[in-house]
């Protein structure tokens, strides 16, 4: 289970800190191969999530969009930009690489690797039909267009 941060009004030691425990959570299946992730925190209203994310040796994260800033720190493995304007750029266990608004890409990891991710606003894929996705498949401007700013 994704680890949703509620909203409260009440001023209480849980309304301040949230401990999350990825290590019993289990691993999700996303619609990319090779690609697994641990949301360890997603606020649905604003889209910003936090997750770790695991791909295995030669996995792609396919032609996409970062809607708004988006920062990655390698834990394992290496994070490659495959297509785009920084093609070829490599960040390796231990570096951390961040995004500016409206990068666009395709990624991948060709020995595999562990990310912990965070994205202000869900991505945007674009798909060979020509329609604009988030990373569930969904109809990215009827599911996060109230988040343009």
């Amino acid at each position: 289970m994704d680890a949703v941060t509620p909203k409260s009004k009440h001023d209480t030691a849980d309304t301040h800190s949230h401990v999350v425990k990825p290590q019993n959570m289990e691993w999700q299946k996303t619609r990319f191969p090779g690609c697994e992730a641990k949301t360890l925190l997603f606020d649905r209203q604003t889209g910003l999530m936090t997750a770790l994310m695991r791909f295995a040796p030669g996995a792609v994260l396919p032609d996409h969009e970062h809607v708004n800033i988006e920062q990655t720190y390698v834990l394992e493995g290496s994070l490659v930009d495959k297509e785009g304007p920084a093609a070829g750029i490599e960040a390796g266990k231990g570096e951390f690489i961040w995004r500016e608004a409206g990068s666009r890409h395709v990624a991948w990891c060709p020995e595999g690797g562990l990310m912990l991710a965070i994205f202000q606003v869900p991505n945007k894929f674009f798909e060979a039909d020509g329609r604009v996705v988030d990373a569930a498949g969904q109809d990215w401007d009827e599911t996060w267009g109230h988040t343009k700013v």
